[in-house]
């Protein structure tokens, strides 16, 4: 297929490394994972270094492409509560202990419903 797409690349921070736009890596990469491609030939026509075109189709792969061109989600937030909840009473010297591993956690009878 000898189409070239239009790589505006930027200078990149160091001499010599460009950096190529995420859609224009995004398409190479689809054009490469295509049956019949010839991946360093692909790469040739485009002016890059192989093993960069194929370390894209490794990405487009893993679908690390999607990641960067993902929107934001919505958020809902709730109002704060202004009182804390009713609970159940307790007994005097009561207490509840949480073992995780080597951490002990423990609740003594009448702790803050906030603070918890």
């Amino acid at each position: 297929m000898g189409t070239t797409l239009d790589t505006d690349k930027k200078a990149g921070n160091r001499a010599g490394r460009p950096n190529y736009p995420a859609d224009f890596k995004r398409r190479l990469a689809i054009e490469a994972c295509a049956s019949g491609i010839s991946v360093s030939k692909l790469a040739q026509q485009n002016d890059i270094n192989t093993n960069m075109l194929f370390k894209w189709r490794r990405e487009l792969r893993a679908g690390l492409f999607e990641l960067a061109a993902s929107a934001l989600l919505p958020v809902l937030v709730k109002p704060a509560m202004t009182r804390s909840p009713s609970l159940p009473p307790v007994e005097p010297g009561s207490m509840i202990e949480i073992i995780i591993g080597d951490a002990v956690v423990r609740l003594h009878a009448g702790i803050d419903a906030a603070l918890l």
